[in-house]
């Protein structure tokens, strides 16, 4: 099958977060059982979704990994010209959920598979499939600790997102947070008799937003954005509780930990009368440009990647390989631009492209040459 045969059949798929995964996950692994590839499957907790992981190729250090999540966001009230789970072409556009972000990169993937296996491999060339991207990068932890197990060091991951085929060195971590105040309600005609939880909330919000321009002026990238705040009943009631909903966006971890240290002396100085409670919703960390990202960098060039090389807006999952030790790197078909859209699409180019990328990255694995 070619690689617009197969986004057809993988953009059927209905993978948006809040599904399961599986019906896809065994479809592929099916796939690539017909072409003599094993899969493993590394299964959530619940086992209502799985990543994948199969090998091409020796078991050998030093291979590549091709990595890509499988979930999709929402199409609810987008409007869309067609049915969002069906594949359909039009002016060398392929619109369909996924189809960017990132349904299109692991299509040209498997489609590379066959020739890959034709091919004197001296290198391995590894596909990591993961699920709950979307959500906040749930299944990839998971993924990777299955590939400490069973995959001896890489050389280099490659996470496929959208950024028409440029090399995506660097982007910021993304962290997201709920916050609880907990005082007690009263009647607002004699307030002393209870404790207004949004006030200390509120007093955390201006405290963030002092932080942020005082990171700013020194020159530190990190970005903060409250999102939601949420408390009280009613203008004639002591409010009793109030949630904040905020994230913080870090260059690297450097900057990651100076946030948590000022986070943590703001949240010792709240009244001892009011409880306080933080859960972390999401944690995806920065990839960063590192001193040894030359060779991975030079290597992708060697492939194909567009030049030059740089920062990306948006969050993926690099920097967990990158945390796990794998020199990594964004590299993938696809304009973010189209990715949550309704109508998303991919270009017929763009596919072609990958396909022409997929094709050296057998070529490299068949030379045996290292990267540098």
């Amino acid at each position: 099958m070619d690689t617009v045969e197969l986004l057809r059949i993988l953009v059927g798929f209905d993978t948006t977060s809040h599904r399961s995964n599986l019906a896809l996950i065994h479809w592929v692994a099916g796939y690539l059982e017909g072409h003599g590839v094993e899969a493993r499957l590394i299964h959530s907790d619940d086992g209502a979704k799985a990543n994948l992981l199969a090998s091409i190729g020796p078991r050998a250090p030093g291979g590549i990994v091709l990595s890509g999540h499988t979930d999709v966001v929402p199409v609810d009230g987008q409007a869309w010209d067609s049915d969002p789970f069906m594949l359909v072409e039009c002016e060398g556009r392929f619109h369909g959920r996924g189809a960017a972000d990132m349904k299109g990169f692991i299509a040209a993937c498997l489609a590379a598979v066959p020739s890959w296996r034709r091919l004197d491999l001296r290198r391995p060339i590894h596909l990591a499939l993961s699920y709950d991207e979307e959500v906040g990068c749930f299944g990839v932890p998971r993924l990777i600790a299955g590939m400490r197990d069973h995959v001896p060091s890489p050389a280099l991951a490659i996470v496929g997102e959208p950024t028409q085929m440029h090399v995506g060195l660097a982007h910021r971590g993304f962290f997201g947070h709920r916050i609880t105040f907990c005082g007690r309600p009263a009647h607002s005609s004699d307030p002393a008799l209870g404790i207004n939880a949004i006030e200390p909330a509120a007093l955390l919000v201006a405290q963030l937003a002092s932080l942020a321009r005082t990171l700013v002026r020194q020159g530190n990238r990190t970005t903060f954005n409250v999102g939601c705040i949420n408390g009280g009943t009613a203008i004639n009631i002591v409010p009793g509780c109030c949630e904040l909903l905020w994230e913080f966006r870090p260059p690297d971890e450097a900057s990651a930990a100076v946030v948590r240290d000022e986070l943590e002396r703001l949240l010792a100085v709240v009244p001892a009368d009011v409880a306080v409670e933080m859960t972390q919703l999401a944690g995806v960390p920065a990839l960063c440009a590192e001193s040894g990202s030359a060779a991975a960098v030079n290597m992708a060039r060697t492939l194909g990647a567009l030049w030059p090389p740089g920062e990306i807006p948006f969050g993926t999952e690099a920097g967990f390989f990158q945390q796990a030790g794998i020199p990594s790197l964004v590299c993938g078909p696809g304009a973010i631009a189209q990715a949550h859209q309704p109508n998303e699409w991919i270009a017929a180019s763009e596919l072609r492209a990958a396909e022409r990328f997929l094709a050296r990255v057998g070529a490299w694995a068949a030379s045996g040459c290292e990267a540098r």
